[in-house]
């Protein structure tokens, strides 16, 4: 849980000091913030809202105490709008995660390939709530699968200008 807690102050100090915002949820407007994969990796995230569509990435580093425990995640999504409102939008798509983790044994380098459905709600003409279900298929260091379900669904939040 640190982790999550880290991230969102990072997320937080990072809308704070943004200036004047536009509607989100446009074509061309661009939303920063933080938020996670069914596999419970991502960060820091940024969004491009194409209209029809929404890309975006995040970047997470975790180091709790201890030696030799850190991680390094990185991620991207694709989502397609199936329905939209003024002020929500239920997507199709999906995201690609990879998490280096440092252990006992060594480095560990995890993909992550998560298909699933997103929900957008702009609780603000500029701030989206984001919930994400689906299925995750993770492969460790290329010698272990793995095949999970979310439909708890994980949340993330967007400022965009």
């Amino acid at each position: 849980m640190p982790r999550m807690k880290n991230t969102m102050l990072i997320a937080v100090l990072v809308l704070a000091s943004a200036g004047t915002a536009t509607a989100g949820g446009q074509p061309g407007t661009i939303g920063v913030g933080a938020e996670f994969e069914i596999s419970d990796i991502g960060g820091v995230s940024v969004n491009y809202d194409a209209g029809k569509f929404h890309v975006g990435g995040f970047l997470g580093f975790n180091d709790p105490q201890g030696a030799d425990n850190d991680t390094i995640e990185i991620g991207a999504r694709f989502f397609y709008h199936i329905a939209s409102t003024a002020m929500s939008d239920f997507s199709l798509g999906g995201g690609l995660g990879i998490q280096s983790a440092n252990t006992a044994g060594g480095r560990n380098t995890n993909l992550f390939l998560e298909p699933g459905f997103q929900i957008r709600a702009f609780i603000a003409s500029n701030v989206a709530l984001s919930f994400t279900g689906g299925i995750s298929i993770g492969t460790i260091d290329a010698s272990n699968v793995q095949i999970t379900a979310d439909f708890n669904g994980l949340a993330g939040v967007h400022y965009y200008f």
